[in-house]
């Protein structure tokens, strides 16, 4: 069986990190046991880079099908664009702080939790400005977003999965994106963005459907 190692369950969603719910929203659309000999894999893209190496014969054929230039773009907006700006919007803009800081570190012993979230924070901050996301105003940081969100609406279209007629890798990854947003209580322009493109909620309802929970 293969043991998922992550973050714990977030209020009303799967795991309020996109990437490990990324790893398991794949491994429930794959239908595999959860452990795997002992054999430890980082990062949510080796995770499923792996499983689809050494699994290929019992996954959905969608999950295995080799990944698109155009499927491989969408994944870099997620993965490599947009986290950045849901990243600042919930560690850094005072209203997400607001809801990160008691999700995050509420179980940690009062004497130590502000001491440990502002230290955190402030690494996530220069790390934002050093990857260039954080040298960005509030403005620009929602334009950017709420443009990925445009993009991401143009690429389903009609289709009921990104990968097609059944959900394939990238939906994992968009899946997991898509509802951070939308099932997070937090109120920002880019979650009324998703909310305004009917595909995408949409879609989020039939992923849900799909995977089990949010």
């Amino acid at each position: 069986m293969i043991e998922l190692l992550q973050f714990p369950r977030g209020p009303g969603l799967m795991n309020l990190s996109p990437f490990c719910m990324k790893a398991e929203v794949f491994l429930r659309l794959s239908g595999l046991p959860h452990r795997d000999e002992g054999r430890a894999v980082a990062d949510s893209a080796a995770i499923v880079a792996y499983l689809q190496r050494h699994y290929a014969d019992k996954l959905p054929r969608a999950l295995v099908e080799p990944e698109t230039p155009g499927l491989l773009a969408l994944r870099r907006l997620l993965e490599e664009h947009l986290y950045f700006a849901m990243l600042w919007l919930r560690w850094i803009d005072p209203a997400g702080w607001a809801f990160t800081a008691p999700a995050f570190f509420g179980g940690m012993p009062p004497g130590v939790r502000k001491v440990v979230a502002a230290l955190v924070r402030r690494k996530i901050r220069r790390d934002l400005r050093g990857q260039g996301m954080g040298r960005h105003s509030r403005d620009e940081i929602l334009e950017r977003a709420v443009a990925d969100i445009g993009v991401l609406a143009a690429a389903l279209g009609d289709d009921p999965f990104y990968a097609g007629a059944q959900p394939g890798a990238i939906d994992a990854t968009a899946y997991a994106f898509l509802a951070n947003i939308v099932w997070v209580p937090l109120e920002t322009p880019v979650k009324q963005a998703v909310l305004a493109q009917v595909n995408l909620v949409a879609y989020c309802e039939r992923m849900k459907v799909r995977v089990g929970v949010a």
